[in-house]
């Protein structure tokens, strides 16, 4: 009878345990992929329905954009990628079934960084390694020539997009990039989506084109968890010819356009797929 008491006792201490207050640090969740997407706020992209996971809601896993790219790309076996503004890897993974041999792809996004790591771990995206940090400083001080070069959202959060588009140019063959771009006749001073601009125009010159600049803020935006724009409030948007422009003066000659909608409620934007037809100097 005696040891059946101290059986008692020693359950119930034991269940007075169970009882305590976990560290907000650790998870006593059953061990399940979608309980890192939850210890991380902010998702814009969902994952495909066969995960059965819950995050945003863009289909990025999908995007006809970097379908349409794919279209254009060629093959990509074995082939070298650099993808700038990975977002939560949702276009790596698209990139990845492709089989390349290396998808290098950088994200400054602290939490989007963090979000492409699960994305990569749930999905089992093997060819690609994410690194945290300034694609701009990637493409300057490292020296690798890609077949590849992906920007899809990314160059109308710079704050010098000309520079960028100049670096990016110099280290791949094949480049696409998605972006809104300012346009006067189809967002006029009366549209909305003109109220992000604070009027500042400037003019800068990159291999030997001139090119506009339009000036953008944020508006206090980067405060909220999902924000996925740019390191610096202030950023630029360039007119659309000017894009082309200064591309085809860096050394692609063959410019596809694409999904150019004017109308998009972010603004005026378009798909472009640039090639070179002679080697980079």
């Amino acid at each position: 009878m005696f040891g059946l008491k101290k059986f008692i006792r020693r359950n119930q201490n034991a269940g007075e345990h169970a009882t305590e207050q976990v560290f907000d640090q650790y998870s006593r969740e059953f061990p399940r992929h979608q309980n890192a997407v939850d210890a991380l706020p902010g998702w814009n992209s969902a994952f495909p329905p066969e995960a059965g996971l819950n995050a945003g809601t863009h289909p990025l896993f999908a995007d006809g954009r970097i379908s349409w790219a794919l279209s254009h790309a060629g093959s990509l076996e074995n082939k070298k990628i650099i993808e700038v503004g990975p977002l939560e890897g949702m276009h790596t993974y698209m990139l990845n079934k492709h089989r390349p041999a290396t998808i290098d792809a950088i994200e400054a996004n602290k939490g989007c960084f963090l979000r492409c790591l699960v994305t990569k771990e749930v999905l089992g995206v093997d060819r690609a390694k994410f690194y945290l940090g300034d694609a701009l400083r990637w493409l300057q001080e490292t020296k690798t020539h890609y077949d590849l070069a992906v920007a899809s959202g990314v160059l109308y959060h710079m704050s010098d997009p000309g520079h960028f588009l100049s670096q990016i140019a110099s280290r791949c063959d094949q480049l696409f990039i998605w972006t809104h771009y300012f346009d006067d006749n189809t967002m006029p001073k009366s549209d909305s989506r003109r109220q992000a601009f604070t009027g500042k125009v400037e003019t800068r010159t990159f291999a030997g084109v001139s090119v506009t600049y339009f000036e953008r803020g944020y508006f206090n935006a980067n405060t909220n968890a999902n924000f996925c724009g740019g390191m610096k409030d202030r950023h630029y948007w360039m007119r659309r010819d000017d894009i082309i422009s200064l591309l085809s003066a860096l050394g692609f000659e063959d410019i596809q356009i694409g999904q150019d909608d004017p109308t998009h409620g972010g603004g005026p934007c378009f798909s472009l797929f640039a090639k070179r037809t002679r080697p980079a100097q």
